[in-house]
Parts: C-alpha cells; sequence; structure tokens
C-alpha cells in the first residue's frame, strides 16, 4: 500500500508542478502584454518620427515632391494660358478641340492642386515644405508661384 501512496503523491506532486508553470507561464505573458499595450502609443510615436523625421530620405522625398506638385500646377497653368490664346484665332473645328482640352487641363490643375494642399495639411509632411513654396494654392488662381 505504501507505494500506491507514493504515486499518489509523486502525482500530485506532478500536477502541481504543472499547474504552478501553467500560472507562471500566463502570469509572464499577461504581463508582457500589459506592458506592451501599456507603451504602444510611445512606441508608436517613436517609430513614426523615426520613420518622417529620422529618415532622411522621406525627407528629401517630402521636399522635392512639394516642387514637383507645384510645378505640375504651373505647368498646367501655362498649357491652359496657351490654348486659351490659340482658341481666340482658332478655326471653329479647333475651337471644339481647344475646349475639350481646355476642360481636361482645368480638371486636371484642380486635382494637382487638391493633392498639394492635401499633402500640405498632413501634419508629418508639412514640416518638410520648402519655406518658399506657398502653404496652400488656390484653385482659383491661375497664377501659380513655386518659388521666387
Amino acid at each position: 500500500m505504501s507505494t500506491t501512496r507514493e504515486d499518489f503523491k509523486a502525482g500530485i506532486w506532478v500536477i502541481g508542478a504543472v499547474a504552478a508553470l501553467v500560472t507562471v507561464g500566463l502570469t509572464l505573458t499577461l504581463a508582457i502584454g500589459g506592458v506592451s499595450w501599456l507603451t504602444a502609443p510611445f512606441r508608436g510615436e517613436v517609430d513614426k518620427r523615426d520613420r518622417t523625421e529620422g529618415s532622411g530620405a522621406f525627407r528629401i522625398a517630402t521636399y522635392e515632391e512639394f516642387f514637383g506638385l507645384c510645378s505640375t500646377v504651373q505647368s498646367k497653368e501655362g498649357t491652359i494660358r496657351t490654348l486659351e490664346e490659340e482658341n481666340k484665332t482658332a478655326s471653329e473645328s479647333r475651337r471644339a478641340q481647344i475646349s475639350t482640352s481646355l476642360t481636361a487641363l482645368k480638371s486636371s490643375r484642380m486635382e494637382a492642386v487638391n493633392e498639394y494642399n492635401a499633402k500640405a495639411a498632413q501634419e508629418h509632411r508639412s514640416a518638410f515644405r520648402d519655406k518658399d513654396l506657398p502653404p496652400r494654392l488656390d484653385v482659383n488662381d491661375m497664377n501659380t508661384t513655386c518659388a521666387p
């Protein structure tokens, strides 16, 4: 009978050890998960800063992107002015073509202005817009200036 009692005690000890290991593992998992959850906002801000302000490639690309968007708007304005001038002396059939082109260009210009303004409004991008570029472009102003 003592063998059975010793086996029973050993079995209880094994079950207790397994339960203790599971409890310790679960406690550690919850503790680490809790710390991770509590520090998530801080870690997210650090990651965002590293990918934007801390990234030279991002800074340069964003800086150049604003110039590119602004010059796209200027190019479309120049083409619109050229077509409007041509329209004054164009034949009737050419005027129809010019009218269609002007409509498309004005729409395309408006999209470019809106894209510039949307990116200029983004906090992580606006810091990298050149000081000589306008903070926003005006959809109705056909004389966009990108640099002095």
